[in-house]
């Protein structure tokens, strides 16, 4: 039996900042174990997380030169915390930042070097885990349900809300998993309005009141008529979402308490469409996780016949960079790490490019 230690690191949608998860992963008898041992957040600086969400608008050339020096710095993050931390690490397994998603055109592109961030951490590195899926006729998207399925496959449901909201569950013995929609991508959106990076445990929509045209506008969104697989990225949310946000001319308290509702609606939706028991157990991770409004909202719409779990802190903000772990593990064992029943491809894949330091 063969012990990973792998540093994993992500940065989502919400664009708070870059989680990096020191993991020790072992295959024990067929079932895979971890154990997060050390973590830490790199908040963006504010040059930084502008560049990032502007991305999207670069020509080739500045998106590839930003590629690069993205790369470079998440090799700068990951160095300082193997040294300030003195971690043995195998591996780095880094998603990356997406800048694009397109996957009805074939494209996805996850910035930062896989190569700089070798050089600069001086460690051999995994990266860009979605291109091949895409190769392969799929959404590229989500990933994280490989390990929903490996580590968190007690629970009826997993749903993570971090910029977007998606949902994990088993049917038919096969894992299924999509992207729902809205989560803390719009509540952001709203609070910088008034230079809040997040309302705190969602306070200020707590004291709001829905704008029931508002309400009416999320939920009409086409995006939530599609069958699934599918998945949604940035431009989904600039080009659907932020006018709607825009013409609604009301309070920040009250466009807050509305797009609770509206993410609550459609998670609630998903989950009662797909449940197979009279009760069922949800584990909620990702920002939104701490979003206790949010939450008490989701219990709500939910009702008693569905539990909801939020975990300790570490999961809820680590999940993810976890699960990059597992998927750099699992691609150096040439083991399955991206499932075609989430994302639409034509068969599994053992995915991920390797970096070797230079």
């Amino acid at each position: 039996m063969k012990k990973y230690k792998i540093l994993g690191l992500m940065s989502g949608t919400s664009l708070d900042g870059l989680d990096l998860a020191y993991c020790h992963l072992e295959d024990i008898n067929g079932k895979w174990e971890y154990k997060i041992k050390n973590t830490k957040s790199v908040s963006y600086t504010e040059e930084l997380q502008l560049e990032l969400k502007d991305s999207i608008h670069l020509s080739a050339e500045r998106l590839l030169g930003f590629h690069n020096t993205y790369g470079t710095w998440l090799g700068e993050q990951a160095k300082n915390f193997i040294e300030e931390e003195k971690l043995e690490v195998d591996y780095i397994a880094s998603h990356g930042h997406t800048s694009h998603h397109r996957p009805e055109l074939g494209l996805t592109f996850q910035m930062g070097s896989g190569q700089h961030l070798a050089n600069a951490a001086a460690t051999r590195v995994i990266c860009d885990f979605r291109s091949n899926d895409l190769a392969l006729g799929g959404q590229g998207a989500p990933l994280v349900p490989i390990g929903d399925h490996l580590f968190f496959g007690a629970y009826d449901f997993c749903l993570n809300l971090g910029g977007i909201s998606n949902i994990s569950f088993e049917l038919k013995n096969k894992r299924i998993a999509y992207d729902i929609g809205l989560a803390n991508m719009i509540l952001n959106y709203i609070t910088q309005k008034i230079g809040l990076a997040y309302d705190q445990g969602g306070e200020m929509a707590r004291s709001g009141k829905i704008n029931s045209v508002m309400l009416q506008r999320l939920n009409d969104l086409k995006y939530y008529l599609l069958p699934h697989p599918k998945s949604i990225g940035y431009e989904w949310f600039l080009e659907e979402v932020v006018p709607i946000v825009e013409d609604t001319k009301d309070s920040v308290e009250n466009l807050l308490h509305t797009a609770i509702h509206h993410i609550c609606e459609k998670v609630a939706q998903q989950i009662q469409l797909n449940s197979r028991n009279d009760e069922q157990q949800v584990l909620v991770t990702g920002g939104g996780a701490l979003n206790i409004f949010l939450i008490d909202i989701l219990k709500e719409k939910l009702g008693e016949q569905t539990t909801v779990i939020v975990p300790e802190p570490i999961l809820i903000e680590f999940k993810e960079a976890l699960v990059f772990a597992l998927m750099g593990a699992l691609r150096i064992e040439r083991k399955i790490n991206v499932l075609s029943s989430v994302t639409g491809a034509k068969r599994d894949s053992s995915s991920g490019v390797i970096y070797l330091p230079n």
